[in-house]
């Protein structure tokens, strides 16, 4: 850079030129402003070097000046200019001799701050970050075209210097060179030096290549912006000197470029500016997104819905090459995972782009795949994430349909991507046949979603679509992963369950039932009943799945679902699969017939009455292992007695049925007085308890206190049959109870002597009775109550009729019915 003459002159020498030049002032004005204002600059650097004043504070005027002053320098004219000014060769000289001294101004500030300060410019040492590289690199790489080749020169030469400062900032990086070596100092490589400004004069190609190679990611975005904001100079020259700059340097190093959702933004903000490097800007999304897929489509998807022309036209640019195709679609799709409406989302691990709080992201990626699909660059991978992208739009097409957005609003975005990927995966046919029959239409009201679905997923596989292995590997993939969200599974299952139905014939593929058994149980309960629908349908082969008893054990544990339709359709796949079943294989017997026991007691009626009916025919079926099921008919005796009385007549006629079945098994003589011309409610009870005197006596006290718990219940039918059923049971074997046990019925029994119902308060006062007497039997003398025990076990005595109760099933339950009816069987 030096042009010093070889005698420097003193600032004295300098102040007293400054007269003989300021008569030429008029003429090269802006020689003098330059030698002014160095001056200046100068001053300040020589006053505040040696002062007490903050480093930071010094390094930050510092550098203010070396920018200033560097700026004065490039607006200077060249000496062939100012050879052109000067009238004679007099004037020549003197204003060449200012321009050297200029020069030497400017040298003599830089040396100042090298020799004595130098760990506080920054700018000139190598273990630093220098900030401004990139936004300097920008200036020179559009001054090394310029028309006036001067002005090349200096650039190009300016350029040389620049990169062999950032070749040192990354030799340190490299290297971890200490900041504080005040020993190192910056050495160009002499052999480079004489070819690289060469080499960057009027070469837009190889400035773009050298400097991308040479910044840092940091110094390169600053590059990249600067140019990106020259393309709008209304300077045409600079305009389309820096749109090619641009354009190499993101050909070659886009992947170093790490302000991408600024740079997008910027662009679509200029783009509806009406920028007429609307071109330029569009191949800069184009180069962007092949290297930042991601970070380009997470942007070009937080603008407004729906999206304007100039953001389509960014989605086309943006989708132009093939080669990132897939990346794109895998970021759309992880986009549509998201539900519209929702708030903060958590898909990019971070905050969104934009302030809106709530999530509309998925809304314009359904509407950018309306774009995408069809691009003969995507055909590939359009083919490749079919099934993604299906059952995606199908989730979406569900969530759209619980905005309840206004009409003006409610653009059918997914629904139009769907239609899209059908024509563009070949299924043509697929979208005329759904369009003649209204589908689409219907598919966007809330009520035949669901069988929206169903009607997709049968449609496609009437026209056998050569996509069903992939699809189905997805659905079985997406199966065991397991969906995001419970509705998006209810739609898993409905697609599913068609595509098998249509494809396979009973029993379905191991795996599948897998899955099956495992939703059975699902939170969701359409999911249970779609499932449970589905295995009552394969009742045919059940004997032919080899794993059956899990699918029945995850049915009888649907039976404690909370929900009532789920427990109904599990009773009835059960009974269905039961119905088929070899009785060979009947080693759960045992166990189902006790998972019935609790559902005789169910709240809801149509649940009792079913439990109740399928257990007798359980005990049916079994004829055969009588003895297996012996402890599980006692088990529900109880309720199979109680609820004899019950209000719903279906729950009546159930535990009838089921009683015949049951006492015959036990070879008891009830099943006359079960008939309904002969029906007694007392008279049953009696030939019961009669029968477990003589074969079952040793489950009286078991059954006492089963009864026990229907004491509480708010229902009165069942408060008067258990009164009487518990004064039975007393009679048949109170001598096996203790005194303790004695004591809690009385207390029990006692509390309904005060029961508002006239007919409870008498059936009470007589089993009250009963246990009175008991107890006045018993005495504490532990040998000879165990002798009574011994005694009576030998010694039978048939019960007589002790209420002489008559059943009105037509008679209306008292005030004290409660209306919010719990399970009765509490205590």
């Amino acid at each position: 850079m030096s042009t010093r003459n070889p005698k420097a002159m003193s600032s004295l020498q300098i102040l007293q030129y400054s007269v003989k030049w300021h008569h030429m002032a008029h003429k090269v004005s802006s020689l003098l402003d330059a030698y002014s204002g160095l001056l200046s600059n100068e001053s300040v650097i020589l006053a505040v070097n040696p002062s007490f004043v903050d480093p930071l504070l010094q390094f930050e005027s510092q550098l203010k000046i070396i920018e200033s002053s560097f700026r004065m320098l490039v607006v200077m004219p060249s000496l062939d200019k100012i050879k052109e000014m000067g009238s004679s060769n007099e004037d020549f000289e003197d204003m060449e001799n200012l321009y050297h001294n200029i020069l030497n101004i400017y040298e003599n500030i830089l040396l100042t701050l090298v020799s004595k300060d130098l760990y506080k410019l920054q700018i000139l040492k190598t273990s630093v970050d220098a900030p401004c590289l990139g936004l300097l690199a920008a200036e020179l790489s559009l001054l090394c075209s310029h028309e006036d080749p001067s002005i090349v020169r200096q650039a190009s030469l300016g350029m040389c210097h620049l990169l062999y400062i950032a070749q040192c900032q990354n030799a340190d990086i490299r290297t971890n060179k200490p900041t504080n070596d005040k020993s190192y100092s910056l050495q160009f490589p002499s052999s480079d030096v004489e070819f690289l400004p060469k080499e960057f004069q009027q070469d837009k190609s190889k400035i773009a290549q050298r400097v991308g190679q040479t910044l840092l990611p940091s110094l390169l975005n600053d590059f990249v912006w600067s140019l990106l904001m020259k393309l709008s100079s209304p300077d045409d020259k600079i305009a389309s000197d820096a749109a090619s700059i641009l354009k190499f340097t993101l050909e070659f190093h886009a992947e170093k470029v790490t302000m991408v959702t600024k740079i997008v933004n910027a662009i679509y903000r200029q783009l509806c500016d009406n920028n007429c490097m609307k071109d330029v800007m569009l191949r800069v999304i184009t180069l962007l997104t092949c290297t930042s897929p991601k970070k380009v489509i997470f942007q070009l998807m937080d603008y407004s819905v729906p999206a304007d022309d100039t953001l389509i036209q960014m989605w086309q640019a943006a989708g132009s090459e093939a080669s990132v195709a897939p990346h794109v679609l895998k970021t759309i799709l992880l986009i549509l995972k998201g539900k519209p409406g929702e708030m903060e989302d958590t898909l990019t691990q971070g905050k969104r782009f934009s302030l809106d709080v709530t999530n509309l992201m998925p809304l314009a990626a359904s509407q950018a795949l309306c774009t995408f699909l069809p691009l003969g660059s995507y055909k590939k991978a359009v083919a490749q994430f079919f099934p993604q992208l299906l059952m995606t739009l199908m989730f979406q097409v569900f969530y759209s349909s619980e905005l309840k957005l206004t009409p003006r609003d409610n653009a059918l975005y997914a629904q139009d991507a769907l239609r899209v990927l059908l024509n563009c995966s070949g299924l043509q046919q697929v979208d005329i046949t759904l369009t003649k029959k209204n589908f689409w239409d219907q598919l966007s009201e809330d009520l035949c979603y669901y069988y929206g679905v169903y009607f997709i997923a049968k449609t496609l596989s009437e026209y056998n679509f050569p996509q069903f292995p992939e699809t189905l590997r997805y659905l079985y993939k997406l199966s065991v992963e397991g969906p995001r969200r419970s509705e998006d599974t209810v739609i898993v299952v409905i697609f599913l369950i068609e595509l098998l139905n249509n494809f396979f014939k009973d029993p379905f593929p191991e795996e599948f039932l897998a899955l099956f058994t495992n939703w059975i149980n699902d939170s969701n309960p359409i999911v249970s009943k779609l499932i449970l629908q589905r295995i009552a349908h394969m009742s045919p082969v059940i004997n032919k799945i080899e794993n059956v008893s899990s699918i029945l054990i995850a049915i009888l544990d649907a039976f404690l679902s909370k929900d009532d339709t789920v427990v109904l359709r599990a009773l009835l796949t059960l009974r269905r699969l039961l119905n088929k079943l070899d009785k060979v294989t009947y080693s759960l017997g045992t166990r189902i017939g006790s998972s019935y026991c609790p559902l005789m007691d169910h709240i809801n009626g149509g649940i009792r009455s079913m439990a109740i009916r399928h257990f007798g025919e359980l005990v049916r079926d079994m004829r055969q292992y009588t003895w297996m099921l012996k402890d599980v008919i006692l088990e529900g005796l109880v309720p199979l007695i109680l609820f004899l009385e019950d209000d719903e007549e279906r729950v009546a006629k159930a535990c009838k049925y089921t009683l015949k079945i049951c006492t015959s098994q036990l070879k008891w003589s009830t099943s006359r007085l079960l008939k309904d011309e002969n029906y007694s409610f007392e008279m049953v009870v009696l030939n019961i308890c009669n029968n477990l005197i003589i074969s079952h006596r040793n489950y009286i006290t078991d059954l006492i206190s089963d009864t026990l718990g229907f004491l509480w219940s708010s229902r009165t039918y069942l408060k008067k049959a258990s009164v009487i059923l518990i004064g039975y049971l007393a009679k048949s074997g109170g001598h096996l109870l203790l005194r303790a046990e004695i004591e809690v019925m009385l207390d029990v029994i006692e509390r309904l002597l005060r029961d508002e119902d006239p007919v409870i308060k008498e059936l009470a006062e007589i089993t009250y009775d009963i246990f009175k007497k008991i107890a006045d039997k018993l005495t504490s003398a532990t040998l000879k109550q165990n002798f009574q025990k011994l005694l009576k076990f030998f010694y039978i005595k048939k019960l007589k009729p002790l209420y002489n109760y008559n059943s009105l099933k037509d008679q209306i339950d008292s005030p004290t019915d409660s209306k919010d009816i719990k399970n009765d069987k509490t205590l």
